[in-house]
């Protein structure tokens, strides 16, 4: 089996399994005051640091979630409802890039429902999928109110890198908040926590398990938690932590600490990936130019996604298409879209992304699969 979908899912690490095996061994709840409750507390924090420093964060930013969706939600209400305490810090308006994951976009969309006051505004993108900046800047400058900024790190479907450093100018220049969600950039590229005031992480994508996400939170930004109960992480997130899920998140992200080498061999194999396929299939369109060194996204004119991804399944190499919660439903991308891409085009959109566990053999296997099933493509409109 080829497995070529880390933006999914990335493969549990040896080193985040063993963690998780000793977190699960020692027990204990890290709220607990006994030796067995110290020993789950050490656990919890040591993996903060670990999380921290993935991001250039301090430790006391880091508050543990169920995922990034939870860690998505909890930003953008958390600051909204945060925002309330003074009159002159009151969000009034949000603006999200059009190619925001389904996370963002859909919790803002709700947020507006919730607050008749907030006006949310879609950010447009370049051709390339870049945000544009002019547009944003334009933005910024039109209402009342304070603005808060989302743009993703890079997108999960493309790949394609985002400006952070100039939205987060922008953002600066104009008194606004910014969410980063940087899943789909961890561990691929260099993240900066000091550019924003919220971050979002996931331990699955880097090698961690399922289950287990942050969000890092700038000390002065707003932030109102939203599940209470318990005074668990400051009180800003309720609820007895998931010690082995926070251990093996801690594990991944120190196994990224000096994550070069290990990014520099993925994107040879992503290279050599899309060499091989403009080889075998020269029409073939890959999206996006600066792009996470994980991924390839690319069609095939006349190679419908739902046809390639039953025909490389067949050939045991597991790739995607759209977005990764769209699984098993196989529609146009709202981030193809945003680009401006033909939707006979983006309806062939395939997404073939490395990681840890990837080798050449499964960029072999995957040419040799996409090749075979071109052939039939050519085959068919020949007869």
């Amino acid at each position: 089996m080829h497995y070529l979908d880390h933006n999914a899912t990335s493969p549990l690490r040896p080193e985040s399994l063993s963690a998780m095996t000793h977190a699960l061994a020692a027990g204990g709840n890290p709220s607990s005051i006994h030796a067995n409750g110290r020993a789950a507390r050490a656990i919890v924090e040591e993996a903060r640091e670990k999380v921290a420093a993935l991001a250039g964060a301090d430790a006391a930013t880091v508050i543990f979630t169920s995922g990034a969706t939870e860690s998505c939600n909890l930003a953008l209400f958390g600051a909204a409802e945060g925002s309330l305490e003074g009159e002159d810090s009151r969000i009034t308006r949000v603006f999200v890039s059009a190619i925001e994951h389904k996370a963002v976009l859909a919790t803002a969309e709700r947020l507006a429902e919730r607050f008749p006051w907030i006006r949310v505004g879609i950010v447009p993108v370049t051709a390339d999928g870049i945000v544009d900046l002019e547009a944003l800047r334009v933005a910024l400058r039109e209402g009342k109110g304070r603005a808060l900024v989302a743009v993703m790190a890079a997108n999960n479907e493309t790949g394609v890198i985002q400006p952070i450093a100039e939205v987060s100018r922008l953002a600066r220049e104009a008194g606004a908040l910014l969410l980063v969600d940087a899943v789909p950039a961890a561990g691929k590229t260099v993240l900066d926590f000091a550019l924003c005031d919220y971050m979002v992480l996931s331990a699955h994508k880097i090698g961690g398990p399922q289950g287990s996400g942050a969000l890092l939170v700038r000390e002065d930004a707003p932030l109102r938690p939203q599940l209470v109960g318990g005074g668990q992480q400051k009180g800003l997130r309720a609820g007895t932590e998931n010690l082995s899920g926070i251990a093996g998140f801690g594990a991944a992200a120190h196994a990224l600490a000096d994550g070069e080498g290990e990014r520099a061999r993925i994107a040879h194999l992503r290279d050599h990936f899309e060499a091989a396929l403009k080889q075998a299939a020269p029409e073939a369109v890959i999206f996006g130019v600066d792009r996470l060194c994980s991924t390839s996204c690319f069609a095939i004119p006349g190679l419908t996604a739902e046809t390639a991804l039953m025909g490389l399944d067949l050939d045991g190499v597991m790739m995607s298409s759209g977005a990764t919660c769209s699984s098993g439903k196989v529609t146009v991308s709202h981030v193809l879209t945003a680009m401006g891409i033909e939707e006979a085009l983006a309806a062939g959109a395939l997404r073939c992304s490395f990681g840890w566990s990837s080798t050449m053999a499964d960029v072999h296997a995957a040419i040799a699969s996409l090749t075979k099933l071109r052939e039939r493509v050519r085959a068919k409109v020949a007869a």
